[in-house]
């Protein structure tokens, strides 16, 4: 099987550049498909988000919160969606957004979890504890460790843009990650969409990485300054989620219609974008 970077790298190399959040909550599933049974209504909901929108992206992102917060019934429902995916999507990778880091022998009961019992492919895990304490998942290649570098809520700057001799902490995080944490070549970055100035400040730092990108749609964060912003050398190297905007799209019978077209329209506008971007 295709490791993480290089589910990506293909799905790129088709043109594909938007990850679909599937941060689906139970109560605020279409009333048609909303029963009793918590797990199953979510994993119904996901597997038509999933059939509808596949064709359109280069990544699923499930949030764990969603799932966590419904406790068995949600955890079965994050599972069964994941299998899914790697059954009928195998050629898209997952990203388990759980921003998980503890010290080095807990991490390697996250990596346990994320991978093996979730069917992840890559995982995001904030810095604060160090290169060290995150070797269970830096030293495995197969899978994806993306890093939290500038966030995309109104708060980031809180602690991210604290100097340190004169350099932001973020812009640190993005050095560390891109010259010496990545020795696998597995790692990528967490860029807000909201923050379109530190976007291009992270991508002339960190080179080629891949940059999960959140913040378009609901957040409003602007697309043609992400795309712009985002692209690598390469003409790639952006994962740009959408959850609310494209899943809950429509609160009817025609949801999963509507979450297709939606995906659809972004897709196609982040091609035009990009394709704009490579030709200037």
């Amino acid at each position: 099987m295709a490791n993480f970077n290089q589910l990506l790298q293909s799905r790129w190399s088709q043109g594909h550049f938007l990850c679909v959040g599937l941060d689906s909550d139970y109560q605020k599933l279409p009333t048609c498909i909303k029963t009793t049974a918590i797990a199953d209504s979510l994993i119904h909901f996901n597997r038509e988000i999933i059939e509808a929108t596949a064709e359109f992206c280069c990544a699923f992102k499930p949030n764990i919160a969603f799932y966590e917060g419904y406790g068995l019934e949600g955890l079965k429902a994050l599972i069964e969606t994941n299998r899914f995916i790697r059954e009928h999507y195998p050629e898209i990778p997952i990203i388990l957004d759980a921003k998980r880091a503890d010290i080095g022998s807990t991490n390697k009961g996250y990596v346990k979890a994320a991978f093996e019992i979730y069917f992840a492919n890559a995982i995001t895990v904030h810095p604060y504890l160090g290169q060290e304490a995150l070797q269970p998942f830096l030293e495995n290649p197969e899978i994806g460790v993306i890093v939290l570098c500038h966030t995309s809520n109104p708060g980031a700057g809180e602690f991210q843009e604290l100097q340190s001799d004169g350099r932001e902490l973020y812009k640190i995080v993005a050095s560390r990650v891109s010259q010496s944490w990545n020795r696998n070549h597995n790692c990528g970055l967490v860029v807000g969409a909201t923050y379109p100035e530190q976007l291009a400040e992270v991508r002339q730092i960190a080179g080629d990485l891949p940059l999960l990108i959140p913040g378009i749609g609901a957040q409003g964060g602007d697309l043609a300054q992400t795309v712009t912003n985002g692209l690598n050398s390469k003409g790639s190297g952006i994962i740009i989620n959408s959850s609310r905007s494209i899943i809950y799209a429509s609160d009817d019978r025609d949801f999963m219609q509507a979450a297709g077209a939606e995906a659809a329209k972004l897709d196609q506008a982040i091609r035009q974008l990009a394709a704009a971007k490579c030709n200037s």
